[in-house]
């Protein structure tokens, strides 16, 4: 191969796009477990816990569980709060998710999930990790968007699948969900302070930083 076929080479290797944080964000692992998420979105997550301090974190969508324990490690440092995290099957198999004193392990999806279990909690966020389809984002939503505190956040994750192809499999996806949600509530805001933070929607989670008001 000669110089200018390995100038085009490197070249192509630094391309930086959508897809190519798509493809990185697959290969993400949090303390050895995979936890896929957009490293942006995870410097977001450590701020947004710093500032709100919620004493229970809601995550639809646990998946093998290095999100829950990243956290979870979060709350440690706030010294406070606790994960419930919720999904259908049980995909975990780490020890340190399993046994970390902060993680409660919900199975049979978030239609599940018992809401009565919130009462003694004073600020709750909600993290939407879900299956992204359009009907359960909103489905999820409806169950959810009463219990968050005044000034916390729901969060919908992944609106960025449009963006990246996957709109039609899903049903429209969490864009539509988020759109169909903002026009019918008006007790949240997208919060473009986060949706904006690295530039605007430089996020997988599109438009989904929603602010409870009141």
């Amino acid at each position: 191969m000669n110089s200018s076929n390995n100038v085009h080479y490197e070249n192509n290797k630094s391309e930086f796009n959508l897809k190519t944080i798509e493809h990185g964000h697959h290969n993400m692992k949090y303390r050895g477990v995979k936890c896929l998420k957009c490293p942006f979105d995870y410097v977001t997550y450590q701020m947004i816990i710093n500032e709100i301090k919620p004493d229970l974190i809601i995550e639809i969508g646990t998946y093998i569980g290095g999100n829950a324990l990243y956290i979870a490690d979060l709350l440690d440092i706030n010294n406070k709060g606790e994960v419930h995290t919720i999904d259908i099957e049980d995909l975990v198999d780490s020890e340190l998710i399993n046994n970390h004193p902060r993680i409660k392990r919900f199975l049979g999806g978030y239609e599940n999930y018992d809401i009565n279990i919130v009462r003694d909690f004073n600020t709750i966020l909600v993290i939407d990790d879900g299956s992204h389809q359009y009907h359960d984002v909103k489905m999820a939503f409806e169950k959810f968007k009463d219990i968050v505190s005044l000034n916390s956040y729901y969060i919908i994750e992944d609106g960025g699948l449009t963006e990246l192809g996957y709109g039609e499999t899903h049903n429209g996806g969490p864009l539509r969900a988020i759109e169909e949600i903002m026009k019918n509530t008006n007790q949240y805001e997208i919060d473009r302070k986060w949706c904006d933070f690295f530039g605007k929607n430089a996020t997988f989670n599109t438009n989904g930083f929603l602010k409870k008001l009141r």
